[in-house]
């Protein structure tokens, strides 16, 4: 019998309790993964192509506070600025649904031109958005969600407005990165139940990167001291800022994570301490035949980092084949897009597995170490 035949017997004495074990380890590393991946999904939004171009401008009291329309005027004359749209929020319901399940914002038709550039949609809808007042396009995932197409008509009751809107779908896009949103015309808006002379906030193109700062400084000066200030800012860092709302979100992950590691090293350290207390007869029949305390604890440290290596196995190499492989847009109900397992977060599990297995393996030794033969031989099975 080999050396690692023995730690390979020795693990698998109670195939209950070590099959027990690594399905622990796999289900906590696992959800350590997802708590992960969950976080960087949340704290660092895709970015498109056009994002290092676009610009939010928003009421500098709050982003609830709409700005007057008439100050589209003003920024168009900003130099540098390629693009301007309103950018409106409706928050309509659609059929009865007790929540929004997309979000719908009213918008210049024109803008999937100028500012929106990475929406892709075929000709003809962009004809009929801008030709037909009432008209909308719909991102691809809440098209295929709810069966829509092209020539559709539904009615939002909006939870924001007094009444209720009907549209027609003039196209389905996609190449964004939220493609759930819904973006309807502002003159309709205006038109029917909204308020004409107001907007929720206006988006921006700026010709080239290089300029961003200048337009930046531009539109926040161009209305400081009047009635309606703005904050502008670029798309990425408006992004972080609308996240920042939900509180601290690291923190909380951070806590759970912490929690379910010291929890899953409370529990191998047990199991492994249960372990090696059955051998100790055994062991000291080994350090009667001349093993020294070292090559027992290489043998309990391969027998916990093995099982250890078992569980990180099946619990991050399963989370990464169902995440990569699996609907995530499904499986959320369309709250995330992407669920991408990263070689970080694989590499920080796995550094977590590696670390939980040589922990689990300090109790057992020192009481192994500190045994002697005769009260080893002494210990009942």
């Amino acid at each position: 019998m080999t050396i690692a035949t023995f730690i390979f017997k020795n693990a698998l004495r109670n195939k209950r309790r070590a099959l027990l074990s690594v399905s622990s380890v796999a289900a906590s590393l696992f959800l350590l993964v997802t708590l992960q991946v969950a976080l960087r999904e949340m704290t660092l939004p895709p970015e498109s192509l056009g994002a290092a171009l676009r610009v939010a401008v928003r009421n500098k009291i709050s982003i609830t506070s709409p700005l007057p329309a008439r100050q589209r005027q003003i920024i168009e004359k900003v130099p540098g600025v390629e693009g301007v749209t309103p950018f409106t929020w409706f928050g309509g319901k659609y059929k009865g649904e007790q929540g929004m399940s997309f979000a719908q914002f009213a918008i210049d038709p024109h803008a999937l031109g100028t500012v929106f550039t990475d929406a892709k949609m075929a000709p003809e809808g962009f004809q009929t958005f801008n030709e037909k007042k009432d008209s909308c396009v719909i991102g691809h995932v809440t098209a295929e969600k709810y069966g829509l197409k092209p020539g559709d008509r539904f009615v939002l009751d909006s939870t924001v407005y007094p009444g209720s809107l009907t549209f027609t779908v003039a196209g389905i896009y996609s190449g964004t990165p939220d493609d759930r949103n819904m973006l309807f015309r502002q003159d309709y808006l205006d038109d029917s139940i909204g308020a004409p002379g107001y907007v929720g906030m206006w988006w921006l193109k700026v010709r080239t990167p290089a300029e961003m700062p200048a337009v930046l400084d531009a539109v926040n000066k161009a209305f400081a001291n009047t009635s309606a200030e703005v904050r502008a800012e670029s798309e990425r860092a408006f992004q972080l800022s609308f996240i920042s709302m939900w509180g601290n979100v690291r923190v909380l992950v951070a806590s759970i994570s912490t929690v379910v590691v010291f929890t899953l090293v409370l529990v191998t350290a047990s199991t492994m301490s249960m372990a090696i207390r059955e051998r100790f007869r055994e062991l000291a029949i080994l350090k009667a035949l001349g093993f020294r305390r070292r090559e027992l604890f290489a043998f309990i440290l391969a027998e916990s980092f093995g099982l250890a290596a078992a569980g990180a196995l099946l619990g991050v190499g399963g989370a990464y084949v169902f995440f990569t492989y699996g609907d995530i847009t499904k499986m959320t109900h369309g709250i995330f897009l992407t669920f991408e397992v990263t070689p970080r977060i694989i590499g920080f599990s796995s550094v977590i597995a590696a670390a939980l297995g040589i922990v689990s393996a300090i109790a057992p030794s020192i009481s192994v170490a500190r045994m002697s033969v005769v009260n080893g031989l002494k210990t009942l099975d």
